[in-house]
This record gives structure tokens, sequence and C-alpha cells, in this order.
């Protein structure tokens, strides 16, 4: 995005979604249906999408052309914000370049959490195998992924992605323990695990959003979409928030306000289920009805 369009648009803009998309976008890049026409109209509103991913910027890259995304996003679980370079007039103060990204490093850049990794490894006992380690078909064996995507998988800026080798729950469990002790975030990830130093997906969307309200000169209401799963970390640093999900509502609640997971300032949410492109259609109204 040119940074002409940010000046003379932005203005315009009555919110900022923060919209968790793993969910929406599979591994080997299958996108749900409803997804890219969502994000289209909240460009056609000057409504920016900032996508949240326990992603790298590597695996992104992709889905980022395919659905021509140019607006910022927060990869790898909270590690960093990554804008095209002309976005925001003015940078963020800790803004560095990463590949054709600037970003706001939130985490500790690699090799940190690679060296954290081999330490919690030797003083545990537990032996964890990071994904760079491995040969290309080692890697594919590991992951699932096919070579491609696997290869992908392991191209990070700053966490670590890993396995336990034959790892009982009792010694996994230590291993969170002392990661935790650690000032670690230690997080499933499917079949692996991942390690940062100093990951947090509130974090970010609070050093994003301080450059959209200098951009603003004031402040938008920030709107996190996200899985129920994903929503204590989406929606914690967010004004509001729709709890969303390919099926029904949870257990016990139906469509309207339901307690979500977060215990910031959004303790509330709005559910909405994603059944279909129209359901999709119909969240980018409520989104762009925001006020």
């Amino acid at each position: 995005m040119a940074r002409h369009h940010t000046e003379n648009c932005l203005h315009a803009t009555h919110a900022i979604v923060y919209c968790s998309i793993d969910a929406f976008i599979s591994l080997r890049g299958k996108i749900a249906p409803g997804f890219a026409e969502f994000c289209a109209a909240l460009r056609e509103a000057n409504i920016p999408c900032v996508w949240l991913s326990t992603r790298s910027r590597a695996q992104l890259d992709d889905p980022l052309r395919k659905l021509g995304h140019q607006e910022p996003f927060i990869a790898e679980g909270g590690s960093g914000v990554y804008m095209p370079e002309d976005y925001f007039h003015l940078r963020g103060e800790k803004s560095e370049r990463l590949g054709r990204f600037l970003c706001i490093p939130v985490a500790q850049t690699q090799p940190a959490a690679a060296e954290a990794l081999e330490s919690l490894s030797q003083d545990t006992g537990v032996e964890a195998v990071a994904l760079r380690s491995l040969s290309p078909r080692e890697l594919a064996q590991n992951s699932g992924l096919p070579q491609r995507e696997a290869e992908l998988a392991r191209q990070r800026d700053f966490d670590e992605l890993f396995f336990f080798a034959g790892a009982r729950d009792a010694d996994i469990e230590g291993f969170r323990e002392e990661a935790a002790r650690r000032k670690l975030q230690l997080r499933p990830r499917g079949v692996l695990w991942s390690l940062a130093a100093g990951a947090s997906v509130p974090q970010c969307v609070r050093e994003i959003t301080k450059l959209y309200d200098r951009a603003l000169h004031g402040h938008a209401p920030t709107v996190a979409v996200a899985p129920a799963e994903d929503a204590a970390d989406a929606g914690a640093a967010c004004d509001r928030q729709f709890l969303v999900s390919a099926g029904p509502a949870p257990a016990g609640t139906g469509p309207g306000e339901v307690l979500a997971a977060s215990a910031g300032k959004n303790s509330h949410a709005k559910w909405i289920s994603l059944a279909s492109a129209e359901d999709w259609e119909e969240l980018a109204g409520k989104i762009a009805a925001t006020r």
C-alpha cells in the first residue's frame, strides 16, 4: 500500500480489525469460502484488517500475495508486527527491516529462542528436536506437511518450532513449568511446539494501534475477529470482539453477546457463525456499522 493511500484514506476509517486467520487459510493455502470477499469488503469500506497468525512471514507470503493483503500483520504468535515499508508516514520507534517488511519486534529475534530451547532441553533432561536441525526428508515426515510447506514453516524470525522425542506427559509438564519460570512462551502448534522469548499478541496489537492512532490523529475502535481458542489473545487489547465459528454456537449460548475468554477490557463478545459466504458478508456489514 502506498503512503498516499494511508494519508488520504485512513482519515475515513472508523474501525481497525484484528483478524485471527489461521482457521481460515490452511497451511496448504486453501481459503475458507467467503474470507477473501470479507477482506475485500473491509478494503472497500476503508477499514484496515490486520492479520494475526502463528505462522512465519515466509509461510504467509503466498496468502498475502494471493489475497492482495497490503496491510500490517502479526506473525509467529505475537512475536512481531510486520508492515509494508511505506504504510505509515512515521515509523515505530523500534522498527527494523525484515525481508520486504518493516517489523516492530516484540519477542527477541533469533537465535534467542533457539538458544533458550537448547538450554531448557539440557537443564530439564527432556529431548527437544528443533525443526531447523532436520534434513528435508525428516522435516516433512515430522511436520506432516509437504516438503515445500515444511521448509517454509521452519523459516522463523522469532520463535523456534520443535517436537519432543520420547517424552512422557510428566516430562512435558516439567518442561512447560521451567519455560514459564524463565518467562518463555511455550505453546502447542498441532503436532509441534513453539518456544518464544517475549511474544505477546496483546502487546503487538497495542504497538500497531498506537501507529494507527497517530496516523488518524485520534482513536478508531479496534475490533477483534477470532475463533474461541484465539479469543483471549486477540481480544485482550481490542475494544470489541466477534467470536467466530464454522459451526453452531458454543454450548449453552446462542447468537448475540457471550462471555469471551479474554480477561481484558473486552470481556464480552458477539458470537457469529461463519458457515457460508453470506455469513462473512454479514460480519463485514456489522463491522462497517461500528462506531
